[in-house]
């Protein structure tokens, strides 16, 4: 008899996409720091690392068990439901804005971990292009296919509450505990509410980067990198 295999994603999926960010996100950062690197260089390959930890993550899910798309929401959607996301995207961005701010006020931690992101956009105008495309094309397509994609898909089964805050707050402790916190947890949000409702990653990666947008030239043109 032929075993049936669930063709949502579950907890197995869920353990091996973060193990899979953890070992090639945030593992394979803290041996590329230890590197004597130049700043920009340096900046440039942890801007990278953040998209493509996720996506590491996604593909150890995805070829777990399932091995198809459209059960982790990779799927066609319509141009109604991506310009959703850009406004959903404009709204994320004011919003965890406000969540950044109400957190330093708050603790009064004012610590900048994306700093480095900024280090690798302050080379000169071709590492701020690329610096800004790493981190609003590269790094949405890796998280959101793995923290909506995997984690949200995964705990939907267990209603859209619980789905949709449970992949916001998994995703914000993979940015720890610091003012990315709240943005996160408010873009986390967002997202996962735009994915239950479309039924498409596509449109969550639209808030993603519409929010991840402007971050690295504000940072470069405010010399948070200087």
């Amino acid at each position: 008899m032929t075993r049936q295999i669930s063709q949502t994603p579950g907890w197995p999926e869920v353990a091996a996409g973060l193990a899979g960010i953890a070992i090639f996100g945030i593992g394979l950062a803290l041996l590329v720091v230890r590197l004597p690197l130049d700043p920009v260089v340096l900046g440039l390959i942890m801007t990278a690392l953040s998209g493509i930890g996720g996506l590491a993550g996604f593909l150890l899910a995805f070829g777990l068990r399932i091995r198809a798309w459209a059960p982790f929401g990779i799927r066609r959607t319509t141009l109604k439901w991506l310009l959703i996301g850009v406004w959903a995207g404009l709204f994320t961005f004011i919003a965890k804005s406000l969540s950044i701010l109400a957190y330093t006020t708050l603790t009064g931690d004012n610590s900048n971990i994306q700093e480095v992101y900024a280090q690798g956009g302050s080379g000169g105008m071709w590492t701020l292009i690329l610096a800004t495309l790493l981190l609003s094309v590269l790094t949405p397509l890796g998280e959101e296919f793995l923290f909506r994609g995997v984690v949200t898909s995964a705990l939907l089964k267990y209603g859209p509450w619980i789905g949709v805050s449970g992949g916001a707050l998994v995703f914000a402790l993979f940015h720890g505990i610091n003012p990315v916190f709240p943005a996160a947890i408010v873009t986390g949000l967002v997202a996962g509410e735009i994915f239950r409702r479309s039924g498409s990653i596509w449109p969550a990666v639209v808030v993603h980067s519409v929010v991840n947008l402007p971050t690295v030239p504000v940072m470069v043109f405010a010399g948070v990198a200087q």
